[in-house]
């Protein structure tokens, strides 16, 4: 659901003229609600590796995590279009966590089977919604 709410949110900016002021303010409103959904996405792992904390490798996903809380944190004062390529980056990089964890590059035994690729599909889908209106410029 909150997926679809930040695609409404870019499909009502993509929808107006680029140069609009309120096309800016649209695209602010999607860096600000991508960027805590970003924070909510790593606090999963942080979650996780908190409840398998005898598990091998958890500090380096708790440390992947806080990565991507100071990105979100960094962006929410950035010019949206420079915000919102950077968490199209942090999402994509977000997928290839969720492909670690699917090559054994980083703890298995912490998520459930489907989850790495279900969060790497949906990473990818929210790189594209914030990327959106960036290439429609």
């Amino acid at each position: 659901m909150l997926g679809l709410g930040l695609g409404w949110v870019a499909v009502r900016a993509v929808r107006l003229d680029t140069t609009s002021p309120d096309r800016l303010v649209l695209e602010f409103r999607l860096a600000q609600f991508s960027a805590l959904l970003l924070v909510l996405a790593a606090g999963v792992y942080i979650g996780f590796g908190i409840a398998h904390e005898n598990t091998s490798g958890t500090g380096l996903d708790v440390a992947l995590a806080i990565g991507f809380f100071v990105v979100a944190s960094a962006v929410m004062t950035w010019e949206p279009s420079m915000a919102l390529t950077v968490l199209a980056l942090a999402w994509v990089g977000h997928s290839f966590v969720d492909l670690a964890h699917i090559l054994n590059l980083l703890p298995t035994s912490i998520v459930p089977v489907w989850y790495p690729r279900a969060c790497a599909i949906y990473n990818i889908g929210i790189a594209s919604i914030c990327y959106w209106p960036i290439l429609r410029r």
